[in-house]
């Protein structure tokens, strides 16, 4: 992707996020899924690296335990920081992040 500020897609309002919690995004007709803590705000490819599936339980819905977000199929726990795998079957891997920026409570991705 190109990295202008011209290029970038907004992708929701932080306000939009739950805080604690996460959402579901599309991206040029890819699923991502966005976490935030505060005014941290990570956005991640919605695909656990241990299978290919998508993370969410259902349509738009993920599970976070202990601050950490959870694959619904396998039990892959990840960093909201840096998208690592804690525990589970990818332990050591990292789901791929989407870099973003926050401008006037708009999240983008560039």
């Amino acid at each position: 992707m190109n990295t202008s500020a011209n290029a970038a897609t907004p992708l929701c309002a932080v306000h939009d996020i739950p805080d604690g919690g996460a959402i579901e995004l599309e991206l040029a007709g890819d699923s991502l899924v966005a976490i935030r803590y505060g005014a941290q705000v990570y956005v991640y490819q919605n695909i656990c690296p241990h299978a290919g599936r998508a993370l969410n339980w259902a349509p738009g819905k993920f599970l976070l335990s202990l601050g950490q977000l959870v694959c619904a199929a396998h039990g892959a726990s990840f960093k909201p920081e840096n998208g690592e795998c804690i525990g589970g079957p990818c332990r050591g891997q990292s789901l791929t992040k989407v870099e973003v920026y926050i401008d006037h409570d708009q999240v983008y991705a560039h």
